[in-house]
């Protein structure tokens, strides 16, 4: 009878043993880091925070994102699609211009002037084009995936000192992204592009006299506090360049992720666009009123002065839009 009952009491606590093992690997959560160049409050940080939430509570906690802002993680956006690549990060949202040089249609969505206004480019973005081009991301064997797009707003030009043409720009030192297609803009207008600079140094660059300015939109030219030190802002609105949440294949891989995961993941970020694009807004209309307040000169151009723009740049549809023209041609024509 002892030995049957010892049998029972190993047997049971076998059976325990498997089973606190099945309830821990069902349990399992992973970890994964974000990388986010602007500070909290920031549209695009929302929306990562909102993404990470939604993440958590469709995975039922089994996939986690700790978002990291101001360019804690990385202070400049290639160095986070660099860690994507080899799965030292997660996730990261960036601008699609430095994802051009591993995916270079993407060129094609921001050429300089091609949009008429915020509606159109995401008219295009929310259609084919706009799809498959998230796509071609995650096909260029540059170990990232292309989640979804948020919205960026319309680049334009802060300097030191007026700018009306594409003249004015002649001898200035411009901050730009790492962007060969964005750095030919400054060139063609005569002055000298530099990269390198983080957005969260580019104050400090102007302010020690190393640039002359630098381009972006409402939201980022308040939130850096560039104003304060480049009074001057030209409403050109040269691109619309939207941002695009990316993860990493190889994060992903290592981190044992599940294809059904991965899908929710899709999802989710794709459920967090509407939501970026509604902060965006809001807080691109809140910076434009504190700057106006601040007494910056802000210079919206007559269409002849956008004329000089567009004659002195139109080079680059050659140079960088050679093998897209139907992808042009349909954003061109794009109703909205």
């Amino acid at each position: 009878m002892k030995k049957i009952t010892a049998v029972f009491l190993v047997l049971a606590i076998a059976c325990a043993a498997v089973l606190a093992k099945g309830g821990s690997e069902t349990s399992k959560s992973v970890t994964l880091k974000l990388s986010e160049v602007h500070v909290d409050g920031y549209p695009t940080t929302m929306a990562d925070q909102e993404f990470a939430r939604l993440v958590k509570e469709k995975t039922e906690g089994r996939v986690n994102i700790e978002v990291y802002s101001n360019g804690t993680l990385y202070g400049e956006e290639t160095g986070a699609i660099e860690a994507m690549q080899v799965g030292d990060c997660g996730f990261a949202r960036v601008s699609a211009s430095p994802v051009a040089n591993y995916v270079p249609a993407l060129n094609a969505i921001q050429l300089p002037y091609l949009y008429n206004s915020a509606d159109h480019m995401w008219a295009v973005l929310n259609g084919e084009v706009g799809q498959n081009m998230l796509d071609a991301v995650q096909k260029s064997g540059s170990g990232l995936i292309g989640l979804c797009w948020y919205d960026s707003g319309s680049r334009n030009f802060y300097t030191t000192k007026v700018v009306r043409q594409a003249k004015d720009i002649k001898g200035m030192k411009i901050r730009m992204q790492n962007n060969t297609m964005m750095c030919r803009i400054i060139e063609l207008c005569g002055g000298t592009p530099v990269t390198g600079i983080g957005p969260n140094d580019i104050y400090s660059a102007i302010q020690q006299g190393v640039i002359d300015g630098a381009e972006n939109n409402w939201a980022t030219y308040y939130s850096k506090g560039d104003y304060e030190v480049a009074k001057y802002f030209c409403l050109d609105a040269h691109t619309r360049i939207p941002e695009i949440l990316l993860g990493s294949v190889a994060a992903l891989k290592k981190a044992g992720i599940s294809e059904a995961d991965i899908a929710i993941i899709k999802e989710c970020a794709k459920q967090t666009q509407e939501y970026e694009i509604a902060q965006w807004k809001a807080m691109e209309k809140k910076a434009e009123s504190a700057v106006r307040a601040n007494g910056n000169i802000v210079y919206e151009p007559t269409v002849e002065d956008l004329k000089t723009f567009q004659n002195a740049v139109a080079a680059i549809y050659t140079e960088y839009g050679k093998g897209y023209e139907n992808i042009i041609e349909k954003i061109r024509n794009t109703k909205y």
